[in-house]
């Protein structure tokens, strides 16, 4: 400790006061007033290592007017419940590893400063609804054993939670994040409820041991997190990364004009992915779902290059990439062919020149696999189904599979594309034509053809 302990024991690790050297637990019914009344609203407040009760919190905040300055109370052991509605701290509060032993209660508390409680324990409940903090609030590594509420709470320059544990209910609905909030590697013991939040959240490597329900107006990221039951996420405007995320149950996504990765997701109960406006999946490369439903997302960029169960994907009211219309004339066999225009994976734009703009292709790409894609995925609507049908025999076709399937594409389009073979018969209908007079003026030769005078 960077302070001097209290000298009316060794265990006590309360800030000794000057003259007499006790902490201001320990100080004899006559000189705690004394001590009190060099307390003023706006000086310094300093508690370190000192076990407060009830009754000592009060005679502390009516010396201070309930407006102390910069507040020290570092490893303080608050005994009672702690209520701090109607104070004002003009300056920093720090609290790092205090104990909490009953409630916890900051409601209608107000902090100009920042706050610091890095490695705090709250036995009991901790509020924190309503308060608002003009600086920024840390909670790192802090114990919430009870429920935790920080709804409607302002904090102007941000949150941090890393590693945090919240064994209870937690909840911060209607909050206000300034700067963002950070949950990295924090725990979440029962339901998490993050709902009409504004500003950035980042809950990378979290543990949602129960269900949690996240809506935020700005980005969200749940990469590499873990939640055991149900995951809930609504975002607007703006994106949200799932990237290597693992969810045991029921997956739930709803995009209003945002932007969502799921590469490398686990999604092993029934998952939605849903789209309003103009919402966009970009990524599903190497998921493994087992029951997946898109709905009204614009897919044209989404990868889906190592999906494990195509088949288990349904596609619903979403457009995807479309491959480009012409001829075009090569020096490789064949040298002349003929393209329509067709809906198209975004993986197939690396194998050849499709739209312009795309990126670079996929090393882990070839013919065979996007022929699993293609014949696995089976959307709502006649036409684009019927277009990966005919993009999952092209791909068996590119991949060298029987000589047949090039003579099926030549001809008729696979039997998808009936105006290909209706122009085949155009042609040879039109050199059969051609070959009836050519005929008859053979057979009109005096001689006959071929015979000689």
């Amino acid at each position: 400790m960077d302070w001097v302990t209290c000298a009316h024991s060794v265990a006590c690790t309360g800030i000794a006061n000057r003259p007499s050297g006790f902490c201001l637990a320990h100080l004899s019914p006559e000189q705690l007033p004394e001590a009190l009344g060099r307390l003023f609203p706006g000086r310094l407040l300093d508690l370190r290592g000192t076990t407060v009760t009830s009754d000592l919190l009060s005679r502390v905040l009516e010396a201070t007017g309930g407006r102390p300055g910069r507040a020290r109370l570092d490893r303080a052991t608050f005994t009672g419940d702690v209520r701090l509605s109607g104070v004002t701290f003009a300056g920093d509060v720090s609290l790092d590893g205090a104990k909490f032993d009953r409630l916890a209660s900051f409601f209608g508390a107000r902090f100009e400063g920042n706050v610091s409680l890095a490695e705090a324990r709250f036995a009991r409940e901790l509020s924190f609804h309503g308060v608002t903090v003009r600086g920024h609030v840390s909670l790192d590594r802090a114990v919430m054993c009870r429920d935790a509420v920080f709804s409607q709470a302002v904090f102007g320059h941000g949150l941090s939670c890393e590693r945090a544990r919240f064994d209870g209910y937690a909840t911060f609905d209607g909050a206000r994040l300034g700067d963002g909030a950070a949950f990295r590697g924090a725990r979440f013991g029962r339901t998490l409820s993050f709902r009409k939040v504004s500003g950035h959240a980042g809950f990378e490597a979290a543990h949602f041991a129960a269900d949690a329900y996240l809506s935020a107006t700005g980005r969200l990221s749940v990469a590499r997190a873990r939640a055991d039951g149900l995951l809930d996420v609504t975002v607007a405007g703006c994106g949200v990364d799932l990237r290597g995320v693992a969810v045991a149950g029921a997956t739930t996504l709803k995009l209003t004009d945002s932007q969502a990765d799921l590469e490398g997701a686990v999604l092993r109960g029934p998952a939605t992915v849903t789209g309003r406006g103009a919402a966009t999946l970009t990524s599903l490369r190497q998921v493994e779902a087992a029951s997946l439903a898109l709905f009204g997302l614009d897919l044209s960029a989404c990868r889906f290059a190592g999906l494990a169960h195509p088949t288990g994907v349904r596609v619903k009211d979403c457009t995807f990439a479309l491959t480009a219309r012409g001829v075009r004339v090569s020096l490789r066999r064949p040298m002349l062919r003929w393209f329509s225009r067709r809906s198209a994976l975004a993986d197939e734009h690396g194998m050849h020149g499709m739209p312009s703009g795309t990126g670079p292709g996929d090393p882990g790409v070839t013919p065979d696999r996007l022929a699993a894609l293609y014949a696995g995925l089976r959307p709502s609507d006649r036409a684009t189904s019927a277009d990966f049908a005919l993009a999952a025999m092209e791909m068996r076709r590119r991949a060298g599979h029987r000589w047949w399937l090039s003579v099926s594409w030549l001809l008729f389009g696979y039997g998808m594309r009936m105006g290909r073979a209706a122009t085949w018969l155009a042609v040879l209908a039109a050199l059969a034509a051609a070959a009836v007079p050519w005929a008859s003026a053979s057979n009109a030769h005096p001689l006959g053809p071929g015979v000689r005078d």
